[in-house]
């Protein structure tokens, strides 16, 4: 008889689990596909494969992509923003298909740009850094001026900041499961998260399903990529010398951010020579319902023609 109540207990918990993580390997098949639906190219550099992904048609713009992302989030990041532009997103070192070179830098990752456009035969581009894309776009500023025709960092990983730092040694391991266990049973919680939105902020149903779709493109989760932002290169950006930039640069972001700081993005508009700062009140760090004003505002500040005296400058 106990034999008998420890077997049927042994099975009352064992299908649950099971149930459980065949709808686990379910999802992350379906991300997968959603991932190979994307064509994605891959070229060869001195610093391994560097991935990437385009869309659009006209004068190229490059996107850096924020930490759990990757070429085709790095798309989806700016989705709204450009209607005419040929919009070009590598996945950062050790996200998706590109490599995590030994002892890799975002330096080395500004060069693994520099390196991707020049077999794209593209000579300069405009260039987004989005979230913790700040750090590698900064450095291709800082390294290759001559390519950069306007520098826009959105909600940016920029010195001072609370993500501009080396996470404990636990985020390390494995956060997948967890972050779909929270997308899964706790979607109002992962979208707070993820948004990092007050609780007060009020998402419509058009705002709620980017941020849905945003959530969804997280996964499958490129563990080196994150370890690599995590414990390298957020970090790594307090040391930058901003007041050495001389690209034209934007520096965006909103007041009610709950992940990045509007105050470090702030400071940091201040310490480039001649960047502008568009501060926004509310959207968090996707910028809900800012697309409008930040597809108006990137347009304008494109359009403008590099001053001549910082060309010569940069050369």
């Amino acid at each position: 008889m106990k034999r008998s109540l420890v077997a049927a207990s042994g099975a009352g918990l064992a299908l649950p689990a099971f149930g459980l993580w065949f709808r686990y390997r379910r999802d992350m098949n379906a991300a997968r596909a959603r991932l190979a639906a994307v064509n994605r190219h891959v070229v060869s550099t001195d610093w391994g494969a560097v991935e990437y992904a385009e869309q659009g048609h006209g004068d190229p713009v490059l996107v850096a992509h924020g930490i759990l992302h990757n070429c085709v989030g790095g798309l989806l990041e700016v989705r709204d923003l450009f209607t005419d532009r040929r919009v070009i997103a590598p996945s950062r070192f050790g996200y998706l298909g590109s490599s995590l070179p030994p002892n890799a830098t975002p330096a080395a990752q500004a060069d693994a740009f520099a390196a991707l456009l020049d077999r794209l035969g593209i000579d300069q581009i405009d260039v987004i850094g989005c979230s913790a894309g700040a750090t590698s776009a900064l450095q291709l500023a800082l390294r290759h001026p001559e390519r950069v025709k306007h520098l826009a960092i959105v909600v940016g990983n920029l010195p001072g900041s609370p993500t501009a730092v080396v996470q404990p040694p636990s985020a390390k391991f494995q956060r997948q499961f967890v972050m779909w266990a929270l997308r899964t049973f706790a979607p109002s919680t992962m979208i707070r998260m993820v948004a990092a939105v007050p609780k007060e902020f009020v998402m419509t149903s058009e705002d709620a399903r980017y941020v849905n779709e945003f959530i969804d493109s997280l996964f499958p989760v490129s563990t080196d990529g994150f370890i690599f932002d995590a414990f390298v290169s957020n970090a790594d950006v307090n040391d930058y010398n901003l007041e050495a930039i001389s690209v034209p640069t934007l520096i965006a972001h909103t007041k009610d951010d709950q992940l990045a700081s509007h105050d470090a993005s702030k400071r940091a508009a201040e310490r480039i020579p001649g960047a502008r700062f568009i501060s926004l009140d509310s959207g968090g760090h996707l910028m809900i319902g800012q697309q409008k004003t930040q597809r108006e505002a990137l347009a304008r500040f494109f359009a403008e023609t590099r001053d001549r005296g910082v060309e010569r400058a940069a050369s």
